[in-house]
């Protein structure tokens, strides 16, 4: 069978073809009565729209760009909740009738690409995750006056972000420990370009400072290896520390693996809490204790932020609140 066109479902509606476009294409100057009898051929023909042409009135490509920024080395893609954060936003746009469009910001080149195939119009709007604070590509793509939305806190001014309190989120995590009755108590960080480490760093010593205690401090890489490393230098450096925040659950079981191997029991002589509850925290041995991150909500929230940009509105950026999850490790 030929595709019905649009003036076969103008002849059955007994509308002009002008009604039946503006119809299809979304406009909001119809009849309803109009809109009714457009709907009810469109079904009974199974019209299906032609996407190119309507493209071509809308202005608009149903598409949205994630890009994911990160170097090849980076953080996002050992991250298990990388997943989740790919996995729901994707979801959320699909249900929106976006096609999602997958790109990867590894290099200065990759990086020139997203900005070309951005700027050419072929997506409505970017969902960038980006964690790296000295990343140029959420001021660049700013600059193509397409809706933006950055998945983490940015430099660039006007792109509004979704993001955690890391810094509220570290200082539960050392007042859990303070109330414990925790002396000497150590963090390791993640990366210092990355502002959640900043952030989670700057909470530690925050709430560290109102007992007048010495901060310990670790460097880590938001990987086991990393933590289990981290762990040892506080060790020798500390021999006495009895609880440790690690600024992610991957260096906090690192930590874990550092502390059975040196003989040291948790919680009973070093109490241990993580970061972001991912689903590996509660089958840990013990488990652990650690801030949840909502990260798939956090995920859900800048997709709809970005929507309402698409639709004309006016977004904010938005702060997400963490709970702490007690369990064993404290």
């Amino acid at each position: 069978m030929k595709r019905p066109t649009l003036d076969v479902v103008a002849a059955r509606a007994g509308v002009s073809k002008s009604s039946v476009s503006r119809v299809v294409n979304g406009a909001h100057t119809v009849a309803p009565e109009i809109r009714d009898l457009v709907m009810r051929a469109v079904r009974e023909l199974g019209y299906v729209p032609n996407a190119a042409a309507r493209n071509l009135v809308t202005r608009r490509t149903d598409a949205v760009a994630m890009v994911v920024s990160d170097p090849p080395q980076g953080v996002l893609s050992d991250d298990p909740l990388f997943s989740t954060v790919v996995r729901a936003a994707s979801r959320e746009l699909e249900a929106a009738g976006k096609q999602v469009v997958l790109m990867l910001a590894e290099s200065d080149r990759s990086r020139a690409r997203v900005e070309s195939y951005v700027a050419a119009g072929h997506v409505d709007g970017v969902l960038l995750i980006s964690l790296h604070g000295a990343d140029p590509l959420p001021a660049v793509l700013a600059r193509t006056s397409l809706p933006v939305v950055s998945f983490g806190r940015t430099a660039a001014p006007t792109v509004p972000y979704v993001d955690l309190d890391n810094a509220g989120g570290a200082r539960l995590a050392v007042r859990h420990l303070l109330d414990r009755g925790r002396q000497r108590i150590a963090t390791v960080t993640g990366p210092l370009d990355l502002s959640d480490a900043r952030e989670r760093l700057a909470g530690y010593r925050e709430a560290l400072g109102h007992t007048g205690r010495r901060p310990l401090v670790a460097l880590g890489a938001f990987t086991r290896m990393s933590g289990a490393e981290a762990m040892r230098q506080l060790l020798a450096d500390e021999p006495t520390l009895d609880a440790v925040f690690a600024a992610n659950d991957l260096m906090a079981i690192g930590a874990l693996r550092t502390l059975r191997e040196s003989g040291r029991r948790v919680p009973d002589d070093v109490a241990v809490v993580g970061f972001d509850d991912i689903e590996a925290a509660a089958y840990s041995a013990p488990a652990l204790t650690t801030v949840c991150s909502p990260m798939a909500d956090q995920a859900l929230t800048a997709v709809r932020l970005l929507l309402g940009l698409l639709a004309g509105r006016t977004g904010e950026s938005v702060i997400m609140p963490n709970e702490l999850v007690v369990r064993e490790s404290t």
